[in-house]
């Protein structure tokens, strides 16, 4: 993991930060993976302090009416589209399944969120030469 500070993470939700349409606000959304699959809808996003960028999808999915359900992050680099009711990404069910788990007591450590970038196969948001990517996401 790349040794530059990692600036904090918090749920838009608990910030002050709001979306500035309503239309681009992206929570509650269904998330379709690369394998056409529906597999949950985006709980929260999480944003950093520093440049108030969203850095991760918070997507609950699994389970059953409100029962075993597992939430995940998924970092922003892997949406490919978002339509009025969707969030498209790259990955299929199986590889956000088999991400590591959302903890409350594990997001505050820079370890475990480079572990989620690297499982996903991208470079981490404080990594060198990081480009955010170009879709619409609430600032």
């Amino acid at each position: 993991m790349d040794n530059a500070r990692i600036p904090t993470l918090r749920k838009l939700s608990d910030s002050d930060q709001t979306v500035a349409a309503p239309e681009e606000d992206i929570r509650g959304r269904t998330v379709s993976t690369a394998d056409g699959e529906d597999l949950g809808k985006i709980d929260d996003l999480l944003i950093d302090d520093d440049e108030g960028r969203v850095r991760f999808l918070l997507v609950e999915h699994g389970g059953f009416l409100g029962l075993g359900q597992k939430k995940t992050f998924i970092p922003v680099d892997a949406v490919t589209r978002i339509s009025e009711d969707h969030v498209f990404i790259d990955q299929s069910q199986k590889q956000v399944t088999d991400a590591p788990a959302y903890d409350p007591d594990l997001v505050d450590t820079d370890d475990y969120y480079g572990r989620v970038y690297s499982h996903y196969g991208y470079t981490p948001f404080w990594g060198m030469g990081y480009t955010y990517p170009p879709y619409p996401f609430p600032r």
